[in-house]
C-alpha cells in the first residue's frame, strides 16, 4: 500500500480513515509521521513519505504527530489474514514474544533463522523485530503514562524496557516529550480513568485500566456481541450490564477483561495481575473483536452475491468474533462440532472443570513432593 504514492496522497488529502493502519504519512519539514485520518491541513504531495508501519518511520528520525496519535491506530488486517513469515512474526511481536525471548526466541517459534527473519520483516515493513518490538513498548508505555498514576520506573519495567534510561530516551524519542510533560498534558484533558487496586506491577493483586479500542467504521456489534454472548461458557465468559466479560491467561499472571461496544470505539476495562501483560491483553482482545478489520472492502466482497447484498446493506460493519487463544479456538470447534450451542457450552464447562481439578492435583503433588 505504501509504495502506491498516488494512491496515499488521495488518502491523505481526504483525510481516509478507512486507510489508518494500512501506511503512515512522515512530513520533511516538520519532522513527524501522522496517520492519514490527521485533522491537520495535508502537507504538500512533495513533502511526504510514506512508511508501512509506525516503527519504520520512528527509524528513519520522525516523531509521532501529538494530534492525531499514529501510534494508537488501528492495526493492519493483513496480519490476521495472512499466514506467511511475516504475518505470524507481527503476531508474535503484539504477543511480547520478543520482550520475553528476544529475537532469536521469535526466531526459534517461527522455525526460520535470525537472520532470515530479520530480512523478511525489513524488506516488507522497513524496519527489523527489535524496531518493531521497540515501537510496541512506546505505545503501551504512553498508555500507562497517561492512564496510571504508577511510578515512572513502574512504567518503565511493565511496559518492557531494561532499563529506566532505555524508557525515557524512547519516549522523548518517538513523543517529543519526556515521560513526566505527557502525564502532564493527559492529566490536563484527562481521556481516560485508571483505578489502581494496587501500585505495584509484579504483585499479586489486580490493577485496573480502562481504555478504548480503536477500530474502522462502520462496525454493526450486534453479530459479534450476540455470538459471544450466546457461546459464553460458564466460568470462563459471562454477559453482564451491557457488557462482555471474561478471563485471560498471560505470562505473568490471569486477568479478566470488560468489553462494552459504543459507536466510536469499543470501552475496555482490563484487570490485570502484572501489568507487564498490558501490550499482550490488549493485543488479544483486539484479535477476539476483529477490530483491525477492513469492514468497507469486506462490505465490497460480500455485496457480490446477490443473496448476501441486502443483508450487507441493512447491517455493514460485520466482522468474524474469534477466541483469544489458537487452543482455545481448536477445542471449542471441536466441542461444537457435532453438538447444538447450548450443548456446546455446557460441554465446555464440563472440560473447563475438569482442567482445573487436574490443575489442583498437580498443585498438591509438586507442593508435596518439596523437601
Amino acid at each position: 500500500m505504501h509504495e502506491d504514492t498516488e494512491r496515499c496522497i488521495r488518502a491523505v488529502q481526504s483525510k481516509d480513515a478507512r486507510f489508518d493502519g494500512w501506511f503512515f504519512t512522515a512530513v520533511l519539514t516538520t519532522g513527524i509521521y501522522c496517520r492519514p485520518s490527521c485533522p491537520v491541513v495535508p502537507p504538500k504531495p512533495q513533502n511526504m513519505r510514506f512508511f508501512p508501519s509506525a516503527a519504520a518511520a520512528q527509524q528513519a528520525g520522525f516523531r509521532a504527530c501529538k494530534r492525531c496519535r499514529p501510534d494508537a491506530s488501528p492495526g493492519s488486517p493483513e496480519w490476521n489474514e495472512r499466514a506467511d513469515l511475516v504475518a505470524r512474526a507481527m503476531r508474535f511481536i503484539s504477543d511480547g514474544v520478543v520482550d520475553r525471548a528476544g529475537v532469536a526466541g521469535l526466531a526459534a517459534q517461527l522455525g526460520y533463522s535470525v537472520r532470515q527473519v530479520e530480512r523478511q520483516l525489513l524488506a516488507e515493513l522497513g524496519a527489523g523485530p527489535l524496531a518493531l518490538a521497540r515501537a510496541q513498548r512506546a505505545q503501551t508505555a504512553r498508555l500507562l503514562i497517561e492512564t496510571t498514576t504508577l511510578p515512572m520506573g513502574d512504567v518503565a519495567f511493565a511496559a518492557g524496557f531494561p532499563t529506566i534510561r532505555t524508557f525515557n530516551d524512547t519516549v522523548l524519542g518517538v513523543f517529543a516529550l519526556p515521560p513526566t510533560e505527557l502525564r502532564r498534558r493527559a492529566a490536563a484533558s484527562r481521556q481516560s480513568a485508571v483505578r489502581q487496586v494496587a501500585g505495584k506491577p509484579s504483585g499479586s493483586s489486580l490493577a485496573s485500566i480502562s481504555l478504548r479500542l480503536p477500530f474502522r467504521q462502520p462496525m454493526y456489534p450486534d453479530n459479534l456481541f450476540g455470538h459471544l454472548a450466546a457461546t459464553a461458557i460458564p466460568g470462563v465468559e459471562e454477559w453482564r450490564a451491557g457488557a462482555y466479560r471474561r478471563t485471560l491467561r498471560l505470562p505473568n499472571g490471569p486477568g479478566v477483561v470488560s468489553l462494552r461496544p459504543g459507536p466510536e470505539y469499543i470501552a475496555c476495562q482490563l484487570a490485570l495481575t502484572d501489568l507487564r501483560d498490558l501490550a499482550m491483553a490488549i493485543s488479544r482482545c483486539r484479535r477476539l473483536l476483529d477490530l483491525d478489520a477492513d469492514p468497507v472492502a469486506i462490505g465490497e466482497q460480500l455485496r457480490q452475491d446477490p443473496e448476501l447484498a441486502p443483508l450487507i446493506n441493512k447491517a455493514p460493519g460485520r466482522r468474524v468474533p474469534r477466541t483469544v487463544e489458537a487452543a482455545e479456538f481448536a477445542a471449542r470447534a471441536v466441542i461444537g462440532q457435532q453438538v447444538s450451542t447450548a450443548a456446546a457450552r455446557t460441554h465446555g464447562a464440563r472440560l473447563r472443570g475438569a482442567l482445573r481439578r487436574a490443575s489442583r492435583r498437580s498443585r498438591r503433588r509438586s507442593d508435596q513432593a518439596l523437601p
